[in-house]
């Protein structure tokens, strides 16, 4: 996120588990003070003039009142948040929900993807060096490869040749409001 000046990284520090856990038995780290560094930057130091900040503060304030003991709940939960203020009504389906996978990289996209009902997986550019399309294909998925171009969008505190890439959906959310989905809908358009 950022408001007038450079960039901040929010990040949620977790309990160190074993290098190979899986994201949903990552624990928070609540002995640390992340909650209100994180609304801190959000409410008064990013966003708090932004132009949809009040159409989003009392749910970005409920999430930030919660005690997330798992990390994959509070990305869940963000996530959910996010598809809510973009208008995106897709089912989340989650994969530790749907079976236990054997397989590992590609192979286990491919699973995921088959027993979801997938037919097409949409990937970004940067995936070409290490995804399998032909593993997808055997399982009857067909990979098509996105090249984001990062659509730029009037960011309140900054000037128009001042636009800061590459930020959370929420700097979008907060800055464009409703029309946040229509936004990256023509950026795909482009593509």
């Amino acid at each position: 996120m950022a408001g007038s000046g450079e960039p901040v990284l929010l990040t949620v520090p977790v309990v160190q588990g074993r290098r190979n856990d899986r994201i949903r038995d990552k624990i928070v780290d609540n002995g640390q003070k992340w909650k209100t560094r994180h609304y801190k930057a959000l409410a008064e130091h990013c966003y708090r003039k932004s132009p949809y900040w009040r159409d989003y503060r009392d749910e970005i304030t409920h999430l930030y009142e919660q005690e997330w003991n798992g990390l994959a709940d509070l990305a869940i939960a963000t996530t959910r948040m996010l598809m809510r203020g973009l208008g995106i009504d897709t089912p989340l389906l989650l994969a530790s929900e749907m079976g236990d996978f054997p397989g590992h990289k590609s192979e286990l996209l491919a699973q995921i993807c088959a027993k979801a009902g997938a037919t097409t997986m949409l990937s970004g550019d940067g995936a070409r060096d290490y995804l399998e399309p032909e593993v997808l294909r055997r399982y009857g998925i067909d990979v098509q490869w996105q090249d984001f171009r990062h659509p730029v969008y009037p960011q309140h505190a900054r000037g128009p040749d001042d636009f800061v890439p590459r930020l959370s959906a929420i700097d979008l959310l907060l800055n464009t409001g409703p029309e946040a989905l229509d936004i990256l809908r023509r950026a795909r358009a482009q593509n």
